[in-house]
């Protein structure tokens, strides 16, 4: 029998330090994390070439719902939920396909693209269809990024969610790309621990040496997983980085960088800064691994990190770009589902091999998913309790800030 001294297990999160055991643990604080998430955030999903063709479809899980998201005659992408209003089945069954229109493989209520109901059989006389469209879900795109939000009614503005993010991504020609490959990490470990773990890089030169040996040290010490995510380190690095942004500006290549703290609604940051030890982009080799995505027609050796909230995080360099949705499965779950961009007429085999452009972040990744269930593993110990941050991990402990915001607790200075 453990003779440890227990803390309350509902004890208050503290400024500066892990959270409480429970937050990374309880069925309940998942079910409300999830609700908060999708109604006060736009999600981000998938790219619009995903469903390049009318009446192409995929499926997306937000908690215990289901999404469909599908592209219209008229070339609309709409979302519905994944509900018949009949008796309330499934009505897309698989991840992704192709569909002339939505029908319902319970009693074959049918839909149309759009969400209208079509046809139902043997109905009363005075049955309106009109009554009887899909449920919507919010959706908005962005350089052909998709975003969805679930709030029963009005969505967060998403023309201002997006404004700042706007001139960061222009050089990039988003809108035109296309996914090269995609790929699922199921990570047992809670959602916050995952997110945690990607917003401080005090964890990288132990647990990250292929992803370290392609990154400037020192660019690592001073930022991090991105502004904001370091506190007053290598200041002689910084230094170098004022000229370089500075000449940057002059080029015409860089925007002010930006990084919101625990009182914004998004927790939203983003900057552009150089890869270093002479890397062109950001691969194994440093070498480029496709077509170039930016406008002004060079391999510029720096990436553009956009973190639009918590759980929705584009990477974009000069020749490829990377989305990443950490999706709530469970209280101990989460999937890490990544998506990597190229030019739309990147030719597979010839111009880019998906297994090079996600190579880098495959690895980084397989090894964040061991080093995340490990903590998930040890955060669920009879000898858990919360620990103070370092100061290369100031943006978690303000994710901490703002996720007690998010969902209401209380909080010890």
């Amino acid at each position: 029998m453990s003779t440890l001294e227990l803390p309350s297990p509902k004890s208050e999160w503290r400024n500066g330090f892990s959270l409480p055991q429970h937050l990374y643990c309880d069925p309940d604080v998942l079910a409300r994390d999830i609700e908060a998430l999708a109604t006060s955030q736009w999600l981000l999903i998938d790219h619009e070439s995903r469903i390049a063709r009318p009446g192409d479809y995929f499926t997306v899980d937000v908690g215990s719902e289901s999404i469909i998201v599908v592209r219209d005659k008229n070339n609309a992408i709409h979302a519905h939920y994944n509900v018949c209003r009949h008796r309330g089945s499934r009505i897309c069954l698989e991840k992704q396909g192709s569909v002339r229109a939505l029908t319902c493989p319970y009693h074959a209520w049918t839909y149309e693209l759009s969400g209208e109901l079509k046809y139902a059989r043997h109905m009363a006389q005075d049955f309106a269809t009109g009554d009887y469209s899909l449920r919507p879900c919010h959706l908005r795109t962005f350089a052909g990024l998709i975003f969805i939000n679930l709030a029963t009614n009005n969505a967060p503005c998403f023309d201002t969610f997006i404004a700042r993010f706007r001139p960061m991504l222009a050089r990039y020609d988003l809108a035109n790309a296309k996914v090269a490959v995609r790929q699922v990490f199921p990570t047992n470990a809670n959602w916050k621990l995952v997110v945690e773990n990607f917003f401080e890089c005090y964890h990288c030169k132990p647990a990250h040496p292929t992803y370290c040996s392609v990154h400037d040290e020192m660019k690592m010490l001073a930022f991090g997983a991105g502004p904001g995510s370091s506190d007053g380190l290598a200041s002689a690095y910084l230094e170098t980085f004022a000229a370089w942004e500075h000449a940057e500006k002059e080029a015409g290549r860089q925007t002010d960088m930006f990084a919101d703290g625990p009182g914004s609604p998004h927790f939203q940051s983003a900057g552009r800064m150089p890869i270093g030890k002479g890397n062109v982009t950001e691969s194994l080799d440093g070498k480029p691994v496709a077509p170039l995505i930016v406008s002004d027609g060079e391999y510029d050796g720096a990436q553009t990190g956009c973190v639009f909230n918590p759980v929705s995080v584009l990477l974009a360099n000069s020749d490829h770009a990377i989305g990443f949705r950490f999706n709530p499965r469970g209280p101990l779950a989460t999937d890490v589902e990544v998506f990597w961009l190229v030019a739309r007429d990147a030719v597979e085999g010839v111009d880019h091999d998906p297994e090079q452009v996600k190579a880098l972040w495959t690895i980084t990744l397989l090894e964040d998913k061991t080093i995340t269930e490990n903590n998930q593993a040890g955060v669920r110990s009879i000898a858990y309790r919360p620990g103070p941050y370092s100061a290369q991990e100031s943006k978690i402990a303000e994710f901490g800030a703002w996720y007690q915001r998010l969902v209401g607790l209380s909080c010890q200075e």
